[in-house]
């Protein structure tokens, strides 16, 4: 006989999902990462905006698509901004640093001009700043922000806590220490609007160095705290203890991994570039991959642990994982199209042209927004494009306590 469905808080059943309509689950977070990564490599080889702006809509579609209610997948917004942060910085010292005018360019203004020592020659402090030497800095800053993007789209997609569960044993305490590294930076945004809510809430209205105290302080009391929770979080769980390693295995496994990490270092780079020789990158990436492998089969055997429930490896996991392959592949291996689309020059300035392959290989990427499940929500809890916004100055009562 077949078990009923468990009943909600209010006692009545659960609806029925409508006939073809996916059940919610979470998606394996080694396919969004691996879909992240493939997405970054594919920025890597352009600086064409056209192809860029593409990847940041495909990455903003998804996430607003496929982003879960919990505390890490509400982080995107924060990459972005760090990501309009960098491309600021970038054209600010472009600017300031105005090297490289050829008689080629269009000034479009002039800085005062500092002089420099003749040990600082070379590098000119303000003078004519290019209309050609500002779009260079744009771009190239803007592709370090799409690939900011492309990590904060994994990192928000993908369960911090999930992703720990799949990692080999070696790797787990390094695992751990990036996951809680990962996670302080929305945590203490968290922080602050709970504090900003809380003060609204007594009619506190001191803005500037005035209300730095009554902001910093709590927050770092609510750091503090968070800190001892998680702490005895895991110390309760066993985290840190050796087990049966001794300190002459600990040693051979950390020469092993660090050795090895070298030498795919230097196989990356050797196949990246194109003027090494063709016997560094192969050899050097091999070699490196071999020792990674040894260090991690020798550190595993001290980490005893076991997984609860695993989380599958389905259809859309495949589907999802081999879109972003496919875009880091196209745009890897330039076939079928120009290889100067993906870098357009500035002389003569024109407008770039959109080559229509990379772009097709960059919007099958945005195809896993449609092949993941729906994420599962929390029980009774609206979604989050409907959930409608609480009235200004309305809190949950544990923020009076501030």
């Amino acid at each position: 006989m077949p078990a009923a469905p468990p009943a909600a808080h209010d006692g009545r059943p659960p609806p029925r999902p409508a006939a073809g309509r996916r059940l919610p689950r979470t998606l394996h977070p080694v396919a969004w990462w691996i879909w992240g990564i493939g997405l970054a490599t594919a920025v890597s080889r352009t600086t064409n905006p056209l192809l860029l702006g593409l990847v940041l809509a495909v990455l903003g579609w998804t996430v607003t698509e496929r982003r879960t209610d919990a505390p890490w997948a509400k982080g995107f917004k924060y990459y972005l901004w760090l990501a309009l942060t960098v491309v600021a910085v970038r054209v600010v010292f472009r600017c300031v640093f105005a090297t490289g005018i050829t008689p080629a360019d269009h000034i479009v203004f002039r800085l005062p001009h500092i002089p420099t020592p003749h040990w600082y020659a070379g590098i000119q402090l303000g003078g004519p700043v290019s209309l050609e030497a500002t779009l260079s800095a744009a771009t190239d800053g803007l592709r370090l922000a799409c690939l900011l993007c492309c990590i904060g789209a994994a990192n928000t997609l993908a369960n911090p806590k999930r992703a720990l569960r799949v990692l080999p044993g070696a790797l787990y305490e390094l695992g751990v220490a990036v996951t809680v590294s990962m996670s302080v930076a929305p945590q203490l945004v968290e922080s602050v609007q709970r504090v900003n809510r809380a003060r609204r809430l007594r009619a506190d209205r001191a803005k500037g160095l005035r209300a730095l105290r009554s902001i910093l302080i709590p927050v770092l009391e609510d750091a503090l705290e968070r800190s001892l929770h998680l702490a005895a979080a895991m110390d309760s769980r066993g985290y840190g203890r050796a087990g049966t390693a001794t300190r002459a295995s600990r040693r051979i496994t950390g020469a092993l991994m660090l050795v090895g990490m070298l030498g795919l270092c230097t196989g990356v780079y050797g196949l990246l570039d194109g003027t090494t020789p063709r016997s560094l990158g192969l050899p050097a990436m091999l070699g490196g991959s071999l020792l990674c492998c040894a260090g991690l089969a020798l550190g595993g055997r001290r980490v005893r642990r076991t997984s609860y429930r695993p989380d599958p490896w389905r259809a859309p996991e495949w589907t999802v994982a081999l879109c972003g392959c496919a875009s880091a592949v196209v745009l890897f291996v330039t076939a079928g199209y120009s290889a100067n689309d993906l870098n357009p020059g500035l002389y003569p300035l024109r407008w770039p042209s959109l080559p229509w392959l990379p772009a097709a290989a960059i919007l099958l990427a945005g195809v896993a927004s449609f092949a993941a499940p729906p994420p599962s929500r929390v029980p009774g809890a609206p979604a989050a494009s409907a959930r409608p916004r609480p009235a200004k100055g309305a809190d949950s009562p544990s923020e009076a306590l501030l």
